[in-house]
């Protein structure tokens, strides 16, 4: 087998885009906005909208990535740089559910569904107050390391090694 399945590989890429809007988003769009402007509430709710779509496409590719068959894994000849690989993958599934998990920690802890979501015209909280506000920065902060770490694995892959690793993940014959 040298492809990993279709859902797999339509979702890593679904979710590759909706993840880096989110912190490109959460980044420079919603956290430059003052709580006391009335648009962080309908940029609170896209974001909030995105994180949950993304825990469930998450949870939707972690099964079908355990239940399906899969290509071996890569090996570049270093069993460090393996290990390293191996660990980086489950690192971002462990820290998109963190930043995800952090987010819904903040959006309780503040009380924002029923300001976000129904309209309640209590003010929004000042989120650097709230205990989980630093741990989803941390988490988002180092979600963005490892994508780009990830994404320039690739392109050694691609570029220097000629390995065709990308096209694992990509549509076609699986076989």
């Amino acid at each position: 087998m040298t492809r990993y399945h279709p859902v797999l590989v339509t979702l890593h890429w679904l979710l590759a885009l909706l993840i880096i809007a989110a912190l490109l988003i959460g980044n420079f769009a919603l956290d430059p906005i003052p709580e006391s402007d009335p648009a962080k509430i309908d940029a609170l709710r896209s974001h909030m909208i995105g994180g949950a779509v993304i825990l469930l496409l998450m949870l939707v590719r972690l099964v079908v990535r355990l239940r399906t068959e899969h290509p071996p894994e890569a090996d570049i000849g270093i069993s460090a740089l393996n290990r390293i690989a191996r660990l980086a993958h489950w690192a971002l599934y462990l820290l998109v559910f963190a930043l995800v998990g952090s987010g819904i920690a903040m959006s309780v802890l503040g009380g924002l569904p029923p300001i976000v979501f129904g309209g309640s015209g209590d003010p929004l909280p000042v989120f650097d107050e709230l205990a989980p506000r630093a741990a989803h920065g941390f988490f988002a902060a180092a979600l963005a390391i490892l994508i780009l770490g990830h994404i320039a694995a690739a392109f050694y892959h691609e570029l220097v090694r000629h390995d065709g690793l990308i096209s694992r993940m990509w549509f076609g014959k699986r076989s």
